[in-house]
């Protein structure tokens, strides 16, 4: 697991073995995030998704308590995951960091609570997992608007973005300053979870 540039989130390459058969690897090791985040990765839902080029889903965070953390692969295609910081109070507030998941590499991606997420799928199709830590509540449910242009992110899209309607509508970080997790509650959560 390696460290991005934002407190919370890492990724992890897996050795990839191939012989005549195909492919095999550890996709996920409980352990292997566990020493790196303090706590293991309490898995209460499963997500896939599957996505035409130019979709962006995101950028998504839920209320802190209980928030959810996801540990998120690309199976099938290549997207690019970002990361944002939402977390009001942190050293990288509104800051983003990026990763670009496919089925060759088979990276994963470790988005800790309290953080924003979304992706957007540079591959004529894409298909997307996540392991979630809490299932999907609706009303704790949020969004930040994935075209934010204080955000700035560079999607590396080549096409015209794709986005839900709720995604369209979602709030600028600035516009969302009241749904916003506190740094401090993210991090009495972490420690909460060891």
């Amino acid at each position: 697991m390696e460290p991005l540039s934002i407190q919370g989130a890492w990724t992890h390459t897996p050795v990839v073995h191939r012989d005549s058969r195909g492919e095999f690897l550890e996709s996920f090791r409980a352990a292997d995030l566990a020493a790196v985040a303090g706590h293991r990765l309490r898995l209460a839902q499963v997500n896939c998704s599957v996505s035409e080029r130019g979709v962006i889903r995101g950028l998504h965070f839920a209320d802190v308590p209980p928030s959810q953390a996801k540990y998120v692969t690309c199976v099938a295609g290549t997207v690019l995951d970002v990361i944002v910081d939402v977390r009001v109070g942190s050293p990288t507030f509104g800051q983003w960091t990026s990763v670009l998941l496919d089925d060759r590499n088979r990276r994963g991606v470790y988005v800790a609570e309290g953080l924003a997420h979304g992706f957007s799928v540079l591959s004529d199709r894409a298909t997307v997992t996540y392991l979630c830590s809490e299932p999907y509540a609706p009303g704790r449910e949020h969004g930040i608007h994935p075209l934010d242009p204080d955000l700035d992110i560079d999607w590396r899209l080549d096409v015209e973005p794709v986005l839900s309607d709720k995604d369209a509508a979602a709030p600028t970080l600035k516009e969302a300053s009241g749904l916003l997790p506190g740094y401090q509650a993210c991090l009495d959560l972490y420690e909460s979870l060891a």
